[in-house]
Parts: C-alpha cells; structure tokens; sequence
C-alpha cells in the first residue's frame, strides 16, 4: 500500500474514533441530579456501563491506530508485527491499524 493511501485511511480512522470519544466524554455518563432514591439498577445505569465498555474499546483502537502510524513512519506498516509477511491491501483497507494476517488474528483468537 502506498504510504499516502495508508496516512489517509490512518487520518480517516482516528477521526472517527476520536469523533466517537468525543461523543461519549462530552458530558457527565450520569450527574447527582438525575439520581432519585429507587434508581439502582435501572435503565441509565446500565447504560452508563455500556458507554463506558465503549469508551474503553474507543481507546484501545485509537491506541492502535498510534502504533499503525508510528510503524508507517517506521516504514513497517503493511507488515505484520508476528511474522513480518505482508498484510493484504485489502485488509488494510477495511481496518486500517490492522497488526497481523487474518489468519494471524484468527489464530490469537481475535
């Protein structure tokens, strides 16, 4: 993959992750004020729970779309990090900060 396709489609990727936190930390999960005696284990806090599971996995992916980008300056990125074979163009197409095969993946159970 030429390395201004894969700076584009890295840019592309951290702008939706970030858009993403951005939507997520904007504001309070949950404030005091809301909360009424009777509330435990209603429908908001199961939801605060799940952002939060979410903002978790945002992060994670933004991570890795960091260490894409340091190994696109490295001059590595396309390669994968178990076995240094190539990673299909399309796989990078689809997912951009892709560390491994597919089968590498399938293989790590992820």
């Amino acid at each position: 993959m030429e390395p201004e396709r894969a700076h584009e489609l890295l840019a592309r990727e951290r702008a939706r992750i970030e858009k993403a936190l951005g939507l997520h930390t904007g504001e309070p999960l949950e404030s005091d004020d809301s909360w009424e005696p009777g509330d435990e284990g209603d429908q908001d806090l199961y939801q605060d729970e799940l952002d939060e599971g979410r903002i978790g996995d945002l992060r994670e992916e933004l991570a890795a779309v960091e260490r894409a980008e340091q190994r696109l300056r490295d001059g590595t990125y396309g390669l994968s990090i178990v076995s240094g074979e190539p990673i299909p163009d399309a796989r990078l197409e689809a997912r951009p900060a892709a560390e491994m095969t597919v089968e590498e993946q399938q293989r790590a159970g992820g």
